[in-house]
């Protein structure tokens, strides 16, 4: 028995360390009880009973535990280091990237779609939320001129009556049309210490921005008549009488933590790093720590509204900080990095990026953007410039538009990715793109040279070059050879350069590239070469925001001494059909057929006129590793990682 007990206890023990090496636990270590002899009672005949010998106690059997897996960990490298987080502290595009990780909206676009993240639904005049009332105004009242700003009633101001033409007013009352637009929360959003959501946040917002330096911001709220709280859930405003603000949904404020910050002054939140570098939000992460000039780390929100959805996917995020671009690609192929940011693919050579491509562990992913390279006719030069009004006349600038190969332009400025070519001033898939009321030029260098012929641009000297002969407005004998501006240092518009010199040398038309330092070449007039409207090309791009911005060529944005010389207009276009149009369009209301219609004729006028020749649209491009899933360009969002909450990574 001693010796069956010693043998039983060694086995115990053995079992016991294994136990706990495959971490089952201290307790099955125990030492084992050797259990002690029992006695039945006696039977009656009194027979002594023999003594049983204990059972052995059966083994604990062993269940294998699951190894972990892995946490799902993404590093994402980028240029930049933020400056700040603060939602008013105009967010760099380096924040931006974070701050889609802090916040989940408060809406969104998608394809130019709104949708309303935190929002239970999108106000809409048809759909409801969203309405246009007529009221009276009378003086003294804030309302909106005729001229674009807001400003007291009071006699012979011009406005808008509610019947849409322009009045003057003369005394008494006057109506006019107000727009009221209603948002309603989720109930289920919180901030990431639990406390709820409420509309009191987006007030509290509101309020703080009055009491910033920020002249945009300003703009945009005095055109505010009210922002009230009418629940907690729902806030309302309301536009002064005159104003029809065409994206309406973007007058929700951007909620911040009253809770929070209410005891903070506007002057210590702008200098407390606490407040601008680690902002308390409602996304789908939270900041855990951030290291300057390092990275930023951040973890998932305990309090995550769409956690239920599994949202987040990822168990931890950091956001790399880069200051040498030139080695990104190598951070990417070693594994530092699992995702290189727009900024830093943009700085890495053409070769090494394809090379990537090409690997097994790495892809591009790109999208057009709304940023779009056009070539801009110097139409109306400035008078002291004296530069030769080559391109005032519609039809020749319509024929070197079928001159130049945009298709080769394209692919030649970006052979990695997809540029489309532009045919008006907003991409394709836009909803407000006219399609088929557009005018399109297609490549046809035959066609280009006979209009030219016929318009008085001939080669009488047989040299290559045309001369003017009869050409309104161009002294006889002038050499039809201009001159192209653009920046210098930029790859691509040196490609497109070098092929608008080919193209425009097939049609008899010189053409010499001058490159030229940003700072320069974007300078406001008078001295600046393109905004003091004194070339004869121009080369650049402009970055759209949601809508289409027609209002980039009205007459009254052709840059001169009246405006300060700061305006987009500096191809010097003017045209009053054009400028009907444009600005119906801009009175309207977003969403609606009036709305529609007048962006489809501004454009249709446009595309006949050609004040500038638009090429391509610029294509956005990220590189992530290939286990790397879900992220997915938008054009109409500023960030490539504004669904950050959906992007996983596989184990």
């Amino acid at each position: 028995m001693i010796q069956r007990s010693q043998q039983s206890f060694g086995r115990y023990v053995v079992v016991a360390l294994l136990m706990l090496l495959i971490g089952l636990g201290a307790a099955c270590a125990a030492d084992p009880v050797t259990p002690e002899p029992t006695v039945t009672a006696d039977p009656p005949t009194g027979t002594p009973t023999a003594v049983s010998s204990p059972s052995p106690t059966p083994l604990p059997t062993a269940t294998p535990t699951p190894t972990p897996l892995p946490p799902e960990e993404l590093t994402i490298c980028q240029g930049r280091e933020p400056s700040t987080l603060f939602i008013y502290g105009r967010p760099s595009p380096a924040a931006r990237n974070v701050l889609n990780a802090v916040y989940d909206g408060p809406v969104e676009t998608r394809e130019y779609a709104f949708q309303g993240v935190i929002l239970e639904q999108v106000p809409t005049i048809d759909g409801g939320g969203a309405a246009l009332r007529t009221v009276q105004a009378g003086e003294g009242d804030r309302v909106l001129s005729t001229a674009g700003g807001v400003v007291e009633l009071r006699p012979g101001v011009a406005v808008v009556n509610a019947d849409g033409g322009e009045t003057v007013f003369e005394g008494g009352t006057i109506t006019m049309t107000q727009m009221v637009v209603t948002f309603t929360l989720r109930a289920d959003v919180a901030w990431a210490d639990g406390e709820p959501l409420t509309a009191e946040d987006s007030r509290f917002s509101y309020e703080l921005a009055g009491q910033l330096d920020d002249a945009a911001l300003h703009r945009q709220l005095d055109r505010t008549a009210s922002y009230q709280v009418e629940n907690p859930r729902t806030v309302v405003w309301t536009g002064v009488p005159g104003f029809r603000d065409t994206y309406y949904l973007l007058n929700f404020y951007h909620p911040l933590p009253q809770h929070a910050l209410q005891d903070v002054t506007v002057e210590e939140l702008l200098k407390t790093d606490g407040d601008r570098h680690i902002p308390l939000g409602w996304g789908p992460f939270v900041i855990e720590a951030w290291e300057d000039g390092d990275q930023i780390a951040l973890v998932p929100n305990p309090h995550y509204f769409r956690a239920a959805e599994g949202l987040p996917h990822l168990d931890r995020l950091t956001f790399r900080f880069l200051d040498e671009p030139e080695r990104a690609m190598e951070h990417l192929l070693s594994g530092a990095c699992d995702v290189l940011s727009e900024d830093l693919v943009a700085g890495i050579p053409l070769p090494s990026l394809l090379d990537a491509s090409e690997s097994d562990g790495v892809r591009l992913v790109s999208e057009p953007s709304s940023e779009w390279e056009h070539l801009d006719f110097g139409i109306q030069p400035a008078q002291w410039s004296g530069r030769v009004p080559f391109f005032a006349d519609p039809e020749v600038r319509q024929a070197l538009a079928r001159c130049i190969d945009r298709e080769r332009l394209a692919q030649e400025a970006f052979p990695h990715a997809d540029a489309p070519v532009a045919h008006s001033y907003v991409l394709p898939h836009h909803p407000l793109h006219a399609g088929d009321a557009l005018q399109r030029w297609p490549h046809d260098p035959g066609a280009g040279r006979t209009m030219l012929e016929e318009l008085g641009w001939q080669d009488a000297d047989g040299d290559g070059i045309r001369e003017a002969h009869g050409v309104a407005g161009v002294t006889s004998g002038t050499v039809f050879s201009a001159t192209l501006l653009t920046t210098e240092g930029d790859l691509a518009r040196q490609r497109v350069a070098a092929v608008l010199k080919e193209n425009l040398a097939g049609c008899g038309v010189g053409l010499t590239v001058e490159y030229l330092p940003s700072d320069i070449f974007y300078a406001d007039g008078p001295d600046g070469p393109v905004f003091g409207r004194q070339f004869d090309l121009a080369l650049f791009s402009w970055l759209n925001g949601l809508g289409a911005p027609c209002e980039l060529y009205l007459s009254a944005q052709i840059p001169d001494e009246q405006n300060w010389w700061a305006t987009s207009n500096n191809p010097g276009y003017a045209s009053e059909a054009y400028d009907a149009a444009c600005q119906a369009a801009t009175q309207a209301v977003y969403g609606s057929e009036a709305h529609l219609r007048a962006h489809h004729e501004a454009q249709r006028i446009f595309s006949q006129d050609l004040p500038v020749l638009p090429l391509y649209f610029v294509p956005r491009m990220v590189a992530v590793r290939s286990r790397v899933e879900g992220v997915t360009l938008d054009p109409s969002q500023q960030s490539a990682f504004w669904n950050i909450e959906s992007i996983d990574v596989q184990r």
